[in-house]
């Protein structure tokens, strides 16, 4: 009878950046031989490509580099130290996304994802051939059987490596977060450990890619589904689980550290924080510029950029016109100075009459209507715009969800921006984020949680004006987006016809805007991108 310790290697690659990734799983190793003492160190799914590496797999050197990456970790990988880590290649002219096991020096078997998921934000089926066989890999006395991702899922891969000796189930991830993904991925993978009756080793990637975030939350669970190591979210690092052969066919995972459960609020604040900060440090920016006006969303924002890049690295701007409240420049101001931003006032009065007199003839004998709402708030978007241009930093556009949804937003103008912290969060979550970060420390000034909503681009202007109140709007939305419930549907949950009605006509002629509104960090299963996939000229109507 004897031990094995294995380490999850929760790490956050860089898509694309084989040899930086490669020379950070070489270290990883090292690291974890010394603190450790590792006899098996576990990378995530696509670990050398990072994920999604998307049409980076297309290139003709892709292959290459990776074929490099694998030669040079063979050579300087720890030796006595099995290595599981995940990478695209190309095999008898299929590409395959695979397991690689890597053991003194030497490139011993290759596992291929059997399950290729091709819904919501996975396109794998676009890239991959499906893998066939399983693979049961021994290393002192333990019989290892591999599987990736989607395959955990999939009773038959499961079944077969079980079916084929395996005594330890190791599952390579790359699994994004979403609201509440966290509690029903360790219920799906307590259930399956059920169901197999062996211990699964589950490692998730970390960090930000894009609009997908991945939490980590790697784990492992004895074969009755108990948890017994669960890995810190929202942290890189290695995680060791201690594995007690306790028969010849048997091995049991031993308890260790176990991340306590945090409070929804709390998980989808770090999402937002950790998509942010790798968006805009794997990018290269300096840092982040963002239009301040006093109102909740920019409010959260500037806390959500000061907690993801620190303030140093954050410029906020008011831009006040006639409609602009004392009370928002005071708010703003007040809120700069509590998180030590650069802050800075530039009215945007002369560059609106600027626009106007420009204008006048063209305007001549038409009544005043959202034209001129809009110009203020393009004249905003210039000057953030040109400021990111001098500066080096990237325009942080502030809008919700619920208005991304029915496009109470204006294009070339408060939608300009090279990134959306909140683009997937509606706006009564938005408040129930800022109420909690203020648990944490003051961040948002507490009259700006509790002010009526506006866009404050006209006299006394309030969100209500235009749309149902946001518990309403959120809750109509959340049926008609997440759930794809009809309008009827949602009038028979109880719903008010014309409010039914006024919002799913909105959503639906709003997706030109939701095509050019910068890139966001994605939190729920229907985000706006990959998830929702509606066509722009269309003659459907809304209904059954």
């Amino acid at each position: 009878m004897q031990d094995l310790t294995l380490v999850m290697a929760q790490l956050d690659p860089l898509v694309g950046d084989i040899p930086g990734n490669a020379a950070r799983a070489i270290e990883a190793v090292r690291e974890a031989r010394i603190e450790h003492g590792a006899d098996i160190v576990v990378f995530p799914e696509l670990y050398l490509s990072g994920y999604p590496p998307e049409d980076l797999l297309l290139r003709p050197s892709m292959e290459t580099r990776l074929r490099e990456a694998r030669a040079t970790m063979a050579e300087k990988v720890a030796r006595d130290v099995l290595v599981i880590i995940g990478y695209p290649g190309v095999r008898e002219g299929q590409r395959y996304n695979l397991a690689g096991v890597l053991y003194n020096g030497r490139w011993e078997a290759e596992y291929a994802k059997q399950a290729l998921p091709n819904y919501q934000v996975f396109d794998e089926q676009r890239y991959f051939a499906p893998g066939s066989e399983p693979l049961v890999y021994e290393h002192k006395g333990a019989k290892l059987g591999l599987l990736i991702c989607e395959d955990l899922w999939d009773g038959a891969p499961v079944k077969a490596v079980c079916d084929a000796g395996a005594e330890l189930l190791i599952s390579l991830n790359a699994s994004p977060y979403h609201h509440d993904k966290p509690a029903e991925r360790l219920r799906l993978l307590e259930q399956r450990a059920r169901d197999a009756g062996k211990p699964i080793v589950y490692v998730n990637t970390i960090g930000g890619q894009d609009e997908l975030v991945f939490d980590g939350g790697s784990c492992c669970v004895d074969g009755e589904g108990e948890l017994k190591v669960l890995a810190p979210y929202w942290q890189a690092g290695l995680m060791p689980v201690e594995l007690l052969q306790q028969s010849a066919v048997a091995w049991v995972p031993q308890p260790g550290e176990i991340e306590p459960d945090v409070e929804p609020e709390e998980s989808l604040y770090c999402a937002l924080v950790a998509g942010l900060r790798d968006y805009v440090n794997k990018s290269g920016f300096k840092g982040v510029v963002l239009g301040l006006s006093g109102g909740i969303d920019s409010a959260l924002s500037l806390a959500i950029a000061v907690d993801a890049l620190g303030p140093k690295r954050v410029k906020a701007v008011m831009m006040p016109y006639h409609y602009t409240a004392d009370i928002s420049k005071q708010d703003a101001a007040e809120q700069a100075k509590m998180l030590g931003v650069e802050y800075e006032i530039m009215t945007i009065e002369p560059l609106v009459d600027a626009f106007m007199l420009a204008l006048a003839n063209t305007f001549a004998g038409t009544e005043r209507d959202t034209t001129e709402e809009n110009l203020q708030s393009r004249c905003r978007g210039v000057l953030l715009m040109a400021i990111s241009n001098k500066k080096g930093l990237m325009v942080l556009t502030t809008g919700n969800k619920s208005e991304m949804a029915v496009g109470y937003a204006t294009l070339y103008g408060d939608m300009v921006g090279g990134y959306n912290a909140l683009k997937d969060v509606y706006k009564t979550w938005v408040y129930r984020l800022a109420r909690w970060r203020n648990t944490q420390s003051p961040a948002v000034p507490e009259r700006v949680i509790e002010r009526p909503p506006s866009a404050e681009l006209a006299p006394d202007q309030q969100d209500s004006d235009s749309l149902p109140g946001y518990d309403t709007l959120d809750a109509i939305l959340v049926r008609y987006i997440e759930g794809d419930m009809s309008a009827e549907a949602i009038i028979d949950a109880g719903f008010k016809r014309e409010d039914v009605y006024q919002v799913v006509k909105l959503v639906d002629r709003s997706e030109y805007k939701r095509r050019q509104a910068p890139v966001g960090v994605r939190v729920t299963p229907r985000g706006f991108g990959r998830d929702r996939r509606y066509p722009i000229v269309n003659g459907w109507q809304p209904g059954e």
